[in-house]
């Protein structure tokens, strides 16, 4: 009845969805630059030996060698600079392509160890680029439900029945600029990574998160194949939101104001016959009852799980939200600027981050991760790539809209810092962090018994369970059970 959100770079990564599995809830780790965070943390030594354990396990031994000579650093020393990768690519080059597959697996691999609960891995739709390979990788490692919302995310069913067939599948690219009749796509061959699988990979569960009964009702009808489910969310969910619907209004503190028009009709989508979860502002007692009592399955929490002992995010930004928010300091914003993607995303401010203006001022702009970038058509017919992020001057000769510049962060960099793996930039200076949450880590502090400085994925799973005006027994039996829960009494979000 609970889904951990896929949450930023790192934060929800292996330990935290394995401590959410074993309590018999969906553990979720977030796919988005995986490839990144396993070079930092070979670089680093990988303490307790974690990742050289999934690697030992890859079905192909070559390929996860290769990985391990390239990038681990047995002394665990920083290096001066952070060892690149290649950026993503139309053609993603070989040694980002096995990296993105093998880092996938590792990551639902740990998740997986030690107990038979679910675990499924979240990816960005607008991050197009790595996804067949996240994918495959996933799949490999025998992961459970595939999320993905930030888009519209109708040809993942069907790239999931390729991949599960081990046939080579292909993803169209969003490119700016392309010309009528004009397609271009990613592609994977699995047979070219794992030529002879010991058996095919299951099929995953496919949940697409929606922020509107419209999109729901597209995905259901349209989409290259089952859709076993949605997650609704809310504006007051973190990360990246859904723009209001019409056009843009901000009030007195610059943020989005959301309307009726944005309150998704549960109503219709119930009607679909498939099961929802909601979320956002559900992660607090008597959220799943209200959940159920409106037809859901349960409810996806993930700010809550951002800010426990198992969360990716670095302990001291960990330990700063959860004083701001004791004392009630802390200010959560919904910024229409900061991502290069062009969605809001809720920022919490915090001083010697990139949420505050004069430490976005004073950061070199650059653009080496490279995973929001916008695929653009080149006057020569070629895909090119750009990010309002990156270098004004290189920005523009490519193109770009100057009224895109203002305002827009590294987003990339920025969560790679709050996940505790900084960007050592050869400037000699480490890449400040970006928080994301949802509106209720205002309220996380509620999570800390008396006296505590700390919480665990299992005090919030606890806490979600608690009985709040009726029992909180939902459809039995998960996904399957959940299809045909059709409350009376249920009613609008």
């Amino acid at each position: 009845m609970i889904i951990q959100g896929g949450m930023g770079i790192g934060i929800s990564g292996w330990q935290l969805a394995r401590a959410v599995s074993r309590q018999g809830q969906l553990g979720v780790v977030a796919g988005t630059a995986l490839a990144s965070t396993l070079v930092r943390r070979l670089q680093l030594g990988d303490p307790g030996g974690h990742l050289r354990q999934a690697l030992d396990a890859f079905p192909v031994r070559d390929m996860a060698q290769r990985i391990l000579r390239r990038y681990f650093r047995g002394d665990g020393s920083a290096p001066d600079r952070t060892v690149r990768h290649p950026l993503p690519a139309l053609r993603m080059p070989q040694r980002l392509l096995e990296l993105t597959v093998v880092a996938n697996f590792a990551e639902v691999f740990l998740a997986r160890q030690g107990h038979d609960g679910p675990v499924g891995v979240n990816l960005l739709e607008k991050v197009q680029l790595p996804t067949l390979a996240s994918l495959f990788g996933a799949m490999l490692a025998g992961v459970d439900y595939v999320l993905m919302g930030a888009g519209i995310p109708r040809a993942i069913p069907g790239v999931l029945d390729g991949l599960a067939r081990h046939e080579p599948v292909s993803l169209a690219l969003d490119v700016a600029g392309a010309r009528p009749g004009e397609r271009f796509e990613t592609t994977l061959n699995p047979a070219d990574l794992v030529p002879h699988p010991a058996a095919a990979p299951k099929r995953p569960k496919f949940l697409a998160i929606v922020s509107s009964h419209t999109l729901a009702l597209t995905l259901a009808r349209k989409s290259s194949g089952r859709v076993d489910g949605f997650v609704v969310e809310g504006p007051t969910a973190g990360g990246h939101n859904a723009p209001p619907r019409g056009a843009l209004t901000l009030d007195d503190a610059g943020e989005p104001v959301y309307g009726p028009r944005d309150t998704p009709d549960l109503a219709r989508i119930r009607e679909l016959g498939v099961p929802f979860w909601l979320a956002g502002s559900y992660g607090r007692p008597g959220g799943l009852r209200r959940a159920l009592d409106q037809g859901a399955a349960g409810i996806q929490v993930g700010t809550a799980f951002a800010f426990c002992e198992e969360s990716g995010m670095d302990a001291a930004l960990r330990r700063r939200v959860l004083a701001a928010s004791r004392t009630g300091a802390l200010d959560v914003r919904t910024d229409v600027r900061a991502s290069p993607t062009g969605f809001p995303l809720k920022v919490i401010e915090l001083a010697d981050t990139l949420s505050r203006p004069e430490v976005y001022r004073e950061r070199p702009k650059i653009c080496d991760l490279g995973y929001l970038r916008q695929a653009y058509r080149r006057d020569d017919g070629k895909v090119g790539f750009r990010c309002p992020g990156e270098p004004e001057a290189e920005y523009l000769a490519k193109g770009g809209d100057p009224a895109e510049i203002d305002g827009r962060k590294c987003v990339c960099n920025g969560l790679m810092t709050t996940a505790g793996l900084p960007t050592q930039q050869k400037q000699g200076y480490l890449e400040p962090a970006l928080v994301t949450a949802g509106t209720d880590a205002r309220d996380v502090a509620a999570y800390l018994a008396p006296g505590a400085e700390a919480y665990t994925a299992a005090d919030v799973i606890r806490r979600l369970l608690e009985p709040s005006g009726g029992t909180c027994a939902g459809p039995a039996g998960g996904l399957d059970a959940a299809a045909g829960a059709r409350p009376a009494d249920a009613g609008a979000a």
